[in-house]
Protein backbone atom coordinates (compact mmCIF):
# COMPACT_ATOMS: atom_id res chain seq x y z
CA UNK A 1 0.00 0.00 0.00
CA UNK A 2 1.22 3.54 -0.60
CA UNK A 3 0.61 7.24 0.53
CA UNK A 4 -0.76 9.29 -1.50
CA UNK A 5 -1.11 13.27 -0.59
CA UNK A 6 -4.60 14.71 -1.09
CA UNK A 7 -5.97 18.40 -1.10
CA UNK A 8 -9.23 19.25 -1.28
CA UNK A 9 -9.62 22.58 -2.74
CA UNK A 10 -13.45 23.71 -1.16
CA UNK A 11 -15.62 26.44 -2.45
CA UNK A 12 -19.09 28.46 -1.65
CA UNK A 13 -21.23 27.04 -4.71
CA UNK A 14 -21.90 29.79 -7.72
CA UNK A 15 -24.87 30.72 -6.52
CA UNK A 16 -24.23 31.05 -2.72
CA UNK A 17 -23.22 35.04 -1.83
CA UNK A 18 -19.65 35.00 -0.35
CA UNK A 19 -19.66 37.47 2.26
CA UNK A 20 -15.99 37.52 3.06
CA UNK A 21 -15.01 37.62 -0.67
CA UNK A 22 -17.48 40.53 -1.05
CA UNK A 23 -15.76 42.05 1.67
CA UNK A 24 -12.73 41.34 0.69
CA UNK A 25 -13.40 42.96 -3.21
CA UNK A 26 -15.06 45.88 -1.47
CA UNK A 27 -11.46 46.50 0.94
CA UNK A 28 -8.93 45.73 -2.42
CA UNK A 29 -11.14 48.55 -4.60
CA UNK A 30 -10.69 51.00 -1.64
CA UNK A 31 -6.79 50.66 -1.75
CA UNK A 32 -6.30 51.12 -5.45
CA UNK A 33 -7.22 48.04 -6.60
CA UNK A 34 -10.22 48.35 -8.78
CA UNK A 35 -8.90 45.64 -11.55
CA UNK A 36 -9.59 43.11 -9.42
CA UNK A 37 -13.23 41.59 -9.34
CA UNK A 38 -15.21 38.24 -8.29
CA UNK A 39 -13.33 37.66 -4.95
CA UNK A 40 -14.43 34.45 -3.49
CA UNK A 41 -12.69 33.16 -0.74
CA UNK A 42 -12.53 29.23 0.01
CA UNK A 43 -10.50 26.60 1.82
CA UNK A 44 -8.18 24.08 1.48
CA UNK A 45 -7.66 20.43 3.70
CA UNK A 46 -4.42 18.23 2.95
CA UNK A 47 -4.46 15.02 4.46
CA UNK A 48 -3.13 12.16 3.36
CA UNK A 49 -4.94 8.54 1.98
CA UNK A 50 -3.15 5.09 1.92
CA UNK A 51 -3.95 3.25 -0.92
CA UNK A 52 -3.06 -0.10 -3.62
CA UNK A 53 -2.98 3.18 -6.27
CA UNK A 54 -3.74 6.76 -7.28
CA UNK A 55 -7.50 6.17 -8.27
CA UNK A 56 -8.25 4.48 -5.02
CA UNK A 57 -7.12 7.59 -3.12
CA UNK A 58 -9.41 10.10 -5.43
CA UNK A 59 -12.47 7.83 -4.43
CA UNK A 60 -11.30 7.90 -1.03
CA UNK A 61 -10.59 11.40 -0.84
CA UNK A 62 -13.63 12.30 -2.61
CA UNK A 63 -16.09 10.23 -0.58
CA UNK A 64 -14.48 11.77 2.69
CA UNK A 65 -15.40 15.19 1.48
CA UNK A 66 -18.46 14.29 0.60
CA UNK A 67 -19.19 12.97 3.73
CA UNK A 68 -17.96 15.72 6.31
CA UNK A 69 -15.03 17.82 4.87
CA UNK A 70 -17.41 19.78 2.10
CA UNK A 71 -20.60 20.71 3.58
CA UNK A 72 -22.11 19.72 -0.36
CA UNK A 73 -25.22 21.90 0.37
CA UNK A 74 -23.77 25.04 0.70
CA UNK A 75 -20.23 24.48 -0.75
CA UNK A 76 -18.54 22.50 -3.79
CA UNK A 77 -14.59 20.61 -4.29
CA UNK A 78 -12.04 19.48 -6.30
CA UNK A 79 -9.23 16.97 -4.74
CA UNK A 80 -6.08 16.22 -6.34
CA UNK A 81 -3.97 13.31 -5.71
CA UNK A 82 -0.17 12.66 -5.76
CA UNK A 83 2.10 10.28 -4.48
CA UNK A 84 3.17 11.52 -0.65
CA UNK A 85 6.66 12.51 -0.43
Amino acid sequence: MKTYQAIATITLRKGILDVQGKTVENALHAIEFPMIEHVRIGKIAQFNVAADDAETALLTAEDACRKLIANTIMEDFHVTISEAL
